[in-house]
């Protein structure tokens, strides 16, 4: 039985995920929860707060066993974040709670981390909160929610944990391994989800290891992954601004003409495709997407052009076309930045954009209330000459470093209000707030950069690849044939059986995506990790046959074996126990070592009785035969070692046996096997050491040390007895003075 055989018998069944308990931990962990005072990150995570509050907590619940545990933490934090931002006074009790559920839900989830697919399954299976609840509670949740069709709607726990921010929590090695594999593909699952625009939940897929030898060839299920998803995004995007530079350049104020219908229907297939991804995943998970904001953006301006556009040929109004394309190329400013984004999505500048963009605009808001009181004013000083639209204008290029605007222009508002009060204006804006908002922008960017630049790109990429891993029909569909399968999918859904309509739905996916198919079924079978070509051996003896000078040019190491190969092979071999390292005379000093990765288990000991035991008393040191080197299975790891177990020692029937090498005492007294004279020989031996030792110590400068120590404390007893002698000398000499006068 292979490994991937061996992870589907491992994996939950959905019986045993339908009858785990959620609600139950809810309150538990709420009510388990108690920081009473406001907390940092630094402060929850230290040793202190780790032993006395966190360890404690992790060891209880982890007994439980139960796959929904860190998915009732993060719907705690949930709950601790709302009640920060309606309670402000207790808002950092609040948040340090809600910040110490994401703690206990990393630690959770490492009791889960041993086993791959159970920890797949903890972070993507959809739990409902209320299962395992009493009918009395459903029936209040019900009553207080009022609707029926949401109030059992399931979630996953790394979806959670995109809503509520954990950003810790996501960029865990744990985590961001289940994450890979689902960008890549290797885990596949499919979200249940009733907030569909078109959904096919017929064959409802299980989580599952993906194994290409046992899928089809033109699986259309591998258009859903997060991988292929994004390079199919980017050609749509490109293809999309391809139509829209051939619909500016092309412009026609009276018909439309073929640039601009294409144009058109890309732009609505493509607002159709964001759409369902606001729907699928809600607003809150879409809009937390840096590039949806863009996405947004410019689908906002496509149906402001085509509503100018729709009236200006309806009414023959040439300047509502007009507007409508001058309204329409300013999606350029979004679209071109979109598409490199594409390629430079990791970059340290893109990740801190977002937050340098949200200071910027909150301190020119700040600026523009503060000097509305100068606007007012010059306006009243030269109401006659200046218009309010033309003082704004006039303050805005002052307010961007045109300062010589500002002392041209001051008499014109009041021969003496007016210089004094653009100088100040001039002083203040280009001089003083616009240093301190460049500080701030500054410090934004060293900010991210310091602290948060691995977790921000980590959280923005499980965003994407969850937005990736769909249940809408839809997302199988490319722009803009997605918009065609709406129109024919959609009035089918209320007629046809949901098998029928399934039947319909991949027949479409497969006829519409049948190139995208092909490219992906040869690339995941025969180039994807070099599958079947290095997997074959006849890349490895083609390689095996070169000589020397070529096999070091450094694109053939693509075929053949480096060092790591060696290092691998010198631990795959069993080595012998008895092996000589140091000489039989001097023996070396035990220290104590930390247990190796093959010690951690406990061996079970077969002892060996009779003439066998022999047999057990030393290893021979053999390599593995290239027969027993390839039965491994190619998906394991390449360093599993095999776990030897150390000889047993026999011993007579009265002593208990022993395991491993024997102590030098061991040596000394258990010798039995010696003749009486030879183990006189050692003892006499041994003492004699013993004794040239005991010289040596003698000899040492610490001994020295203690007799120079000793001589010290006898001259001071003397200096401090003959100090008292003469202090009762003088007492009694004054004494006597005393009695004489």
């Amino acid at each position: 039985m292979d490994e991937e055989q061996s992870r589907s018998l491992l994996a939950p069944t959905t019986e045993y995920l339908a009858s785990v308990k959620v609600f139950p931990l809810i309150p538990s962990i709420k009510k388990d929860v108690v920081v009473n005072t406001a907390l940092s990150w630094d402060q929850l995570t230290a040793s202190d707060i780790n032993f006395a509050v966190v360890r404690p907590l992790v060891f209880k619940y982890a007994k439980l066993n139960n796959m929904a545990v860190v998915y009732a933490c993060f719907v705690v934090r949930s709950h601790f974040q709302s009640e920060a931002e309606e309670d402000l006074a207790y808002s950092g009790v609040q948040l340090s709670r809600a910040n110490l559920c994401e703690i206990l839900a990393t630690k959770l989830l490492g009791s889960f981390a041993s086993d791959q697919i159970r920890l797949v399954y903890v972070l993507t299976a959809s739990w409902n909160p209320l299962a395992g609840a009493p009918r009395e509670i459903v029936n209040e949740v019900r009553g207080a929610v009022g609707d029926d069709d949401f109030i059992f709607e399931p979630q996953s726990a790394l979806e959670l944990a995109i809503a509520t921010e954990s950003k810790a929590f996501i960029s865990t090695p744990a985590v961001q391994t289940v994450v890979n594999d689902i960008y890549a593909g290797r885990v596949v699952f499919s979200m249940s989800s009733n907030r569909s625009v078109l959904a096919d939940n017929y064959k409802p897929r299980p989580i599952e290891i993906y194994d290409f030898r046992q899928a089809p060839f033109l699986n259309h299920y591998r258009l859903r992954v997060p991988r292929y998803g994004a390079i199919l995004e980017f050609l749509n995007f490109a293809l999309l601004l391809t139509t829209f530079l051939l619909c500016l350049s092309n412009r026609d104020v009276k018909q439309m003409d073929i640039f601009e219908i294409i144009f058109t229907i890309f732009s609505v297939a493509f607002a159709l495709d964001e759409y369902t991804a606001s729907k699928e995943h809600g607003w809150g998970i879409y809009i937390a997407n840096l590039w949806n904001v863009f996405d947004t953006s410019f689908v906002v301006i496509f149906f402001i052009y085509l509503g100018f556009r729709i009236k200006g040929l309806v009414k023959a109004d040439v300047n509502s076309s007009e507007l409508a394309f001058d309204v329409l190329a300013c999606g350029a400013c979004i679209l071109f930045p979109r598409l490199a984004f594409f390629a430079v999505s990791n970059n340290l500048v893109v990740l801190a954009l977002r937050a340098m963009i949200v200071e910027f605009i909150f301190f020119i808001a700040i600026a523009a209330i503060c000097f509305s009181g100068l606007l007012f004013t010059l306006h009243n000083l030269a109401s006659d000459q200046w218009s309010l639209k033309a003082i704004a204008w006039l303050m805005v290029q002052i307010w961007f470093g045109n300062t010589y605007l500002s002392f041209g222009q001051a008499k014109s508002f009041h021969p003496i209000f007016g210089p004094i009060l653009m100088t100040c204006f001039a002083a203040l804006s280009n001089t003083l707030l616009l240093t301190i908002l460049i500080s701030i922008l500054s410090n934004t960017f060293a900010r991210i950069n310091a602290v948060s630049k691995r977790p921000s790109y980590l959280f923005q990429f499980a965003i994407s690849t969850i937005q990736g891993v769909t249940s809408d029909a839809l997302f199988s569909y490319q722009p803009p044939f997605n918009l065609l399968a709406f129109l024919i999918l959609w009035p089918l859904s209320l007629v046809l059986s949901p098998r029928a309509l399934h039947t319909v739905n991949v027949f479409l996916i497969r006829l519409t995506s049948f190139p995208t198919l092909v490219i992906i079924g040869i690339y995941e079978r025969y180039l994807a990790d070099g599958q079947k070509w290095r997997e074959s051996g006849s890349a490895q003896n083609l390689y095996n046959s070169l000589s020397r000078k070529v096999k070091k040019i450094p694109i053939l190491d693509l075929i053949g074996s480096s060092s790591t190969d060696v290092y691998d092979a010198i631990f795959d071999i069993e080595v012998a126990d008895d092996l000589e390292l140091f000489d039989s005379d001097e023996e070396p000093p035990h220290e104590p070592r930390s247990p190796s990765h093959d010690s951690l288990r406990p061996p079970s000991i077969a002892l060996p009785a009779g003439p066998q035991a022999q047999g057990h008393r030393r290893h021979t040191s053999r390599p593995l035969s290239p027969s027993t080197r390839g039965a491994r299975s190619p998906t394991a790891s390449p360093r599993r070692r095999k776990n030897t177990l150390p000889p047993v020692i026999q011993t007579g029937s009265g002593e208990v046996p022993t395991v491993g090498p024997r102590s030098p005492l061991s040596k000394l007294f258990l010798g039995r096997g010696e003749p009486s004279g030879a183990q006189l020989e050692r003892v006499g031996a041994a003492a004699a050491r013993v004794e040239a030792l005991l010289e040596d110590v003698r000899g040492l400068p610490v001994n020295k040390l203690k007799d120079e120590m000793k001589e010290l404390q006898e001259r001071q007893a003397r200096i401090e007895s003959l100090l008292v002698t003469l202090t009762r000398g003088m007492r009694s000499d004054q004494a006597a003075r005393h009695d004489t006068l």
